[in-house]
């Protein structure tokens, strides 16, 4: 069985001016309500599109990741180490919002995991 991609983030070290400039130029709505100021997207495309984030890094750097639906974090980050991929960011749970992880694969990208309810 395969792994969606279910999330997308845009993250640089000027978090309003990427909302700006995405909202802009895609047309995108940006919710940055919430306490992180982390802009939630909704693409306008409907049900079943991508949804994703855009909004500042907590180093200032900038980066794109995509999040991939797993339903067990700690088993996939096993299964990923020993195929040669390290885990950068154990799991982690935002309450009420999402439980992730993120890892390197052998190219030095970084991906990220989300809990799936599957």
């Amino acid at each position: 069985m395969g792994y969606p991609i279910v999330h997308f983030e845009m993250m640089g070290e000027d978090g309003e001016a990427l909302k700006e400039f995405y909202s802009k130029t895609m047309g995108w709505k940006i919710d940055s309500s919430n306490p992180m100021n982390y802009g939630v997207v909704d693409t306008g495309a409907g049900e079943g599109s991508l949804g994703g984030g855009v909004g500042a890094s907590q180093d200032g750097s900038s980066s794109v990741t995509v999040y991939v639906g797993v339903p067990d974090l700690d088993a996939k980050l096993k299964e990923i180490e020993a195929a040669g991929g390290k885990t950068t960011m154990p799991p982690m749970e935002i309450p009420d919002m999402v439980t992730f992880a993120q890892f390197e694969d052998p190219a030095g990208n970084v991906i990220g995991l989300v809990k799936s309810e599957d």
